[in-house]
């Protein structure tokens, strides 16, 4: 027993050492602006839907394929799943080998490595079979659908609706308490950068907060009337601020707000703690 928690500990020790790497703090690094590129597409695509130009599905679907129509947009694409992959390794690692953690940041760790590693699945599933597979909205249905056939399954859906309001809501005290600032090395910025990056910070979570927020009420909303079309993804969840009276120019201070998360992105590559 001695030797197997021995080895266990061994292993443990030379994943810490593998991710504490200054060529592993690179690659998340990098993953943080692919995150930054990803969320910059959505919002433009989000922007283009709120003039009346959108073609394309404002999520990560809708920007890998957006991706890939650039220049060389295989390998960027190729560069994009290395990030994500490096990402989620880094949170893994985090949820299981971070002794340091308590168990709320290694559940959080964890589900952020589950969301890295499904845009890596997105991304690998466009370069190997040309296609990124179901749109987030038609995913959510059909996830909705499968869980509502469940004893209880009803009850699931309306408590993960809950679930992600709760999470847009802790987005959006966030960035009004300006509480990611924790995660930053601010002593490295200059008072007027750390302006800057305070007030992407705010802006950028609060708008991932409200569009979490609306998505789980559709969630919940689809729990209440036992219809799993009631359900939405991104894309639809951001068309639907286009259909409140404030019209296409709520979904447009939206997207401009993922756009702004975008740039804060960029910034937490640079200053972010690893």
């Amino acid at each position: 027993m001695n030797s197997v928690a021995s080895a266990g500990h061994q292993a443990r020790g030379a994943a810490r050492q593998a991710t504490n790497s200054r060529t592993f703090d690179r690659l998340a690094r990098f993953g943080m602006a692919c995150r930054g590129v990803l969320y910059a597409l959505i919002g433009i695509l989000a922007l283009q839907i709120a003039f009346g130009g959108g073609g394309k599905e404002a999520d990560k679907t809708g920007a890998v394929r957006t991706v890939a129509e650039q220049p060389f947009g295989t390998v960027l694409l190729w560069l994009m799943a290395l990030g994500f992959l490096a990402l989620a390794v880094w949170q893994l690692s985090e949820a299981v080998v971070n002794s340091g953690l308590d168990v709320r940041h290694r559940v959080e760790a964890a589900a952020r490595a589950v969301v890295y590693g499904l845009v890596v699945g997105t991304v690998l599933s466009f370069l190997l079979r040309g296609t990124t597979g179901q749109s987030s909205d038609q995913k959510s249905k059909d996830l909705t659908a499968t869980v509502m056939d469940w004893p209880g399954g009803q009850w699931i859906v309306g408590a993960v609706g809950l679930g992600v309001i709760g999470l847009g809501l802790y987005w959006i005290y966030s960035g009004v308490t300006k509480k990611f600032c924790k995660h930053l090395s601010t002593a490295e910025m200059s008072p007027a950068t750390r302006g800057v990056v305070e007030k992407l910070g705010m802006i950028g979570y609060c708008a991932r907060g409200v569009i979490a927020a609306a998505a789980g009420v559709f969630f919940v909303h689809a729990a209440i009337t036992y219809n799993p079309d009631e359900a939405k993804g991104i894309d639809s969840t951001l068309r639907s601020f286009a259909d409140t009276p404030l019209g296409p120019w709520l979904l447009a201070v939206v997207a401009a707000g993922l756009v702004v998360f975008a740039a804060y992105c960029f910034c937490e590559a640079r200053w972010r703690h690893t």
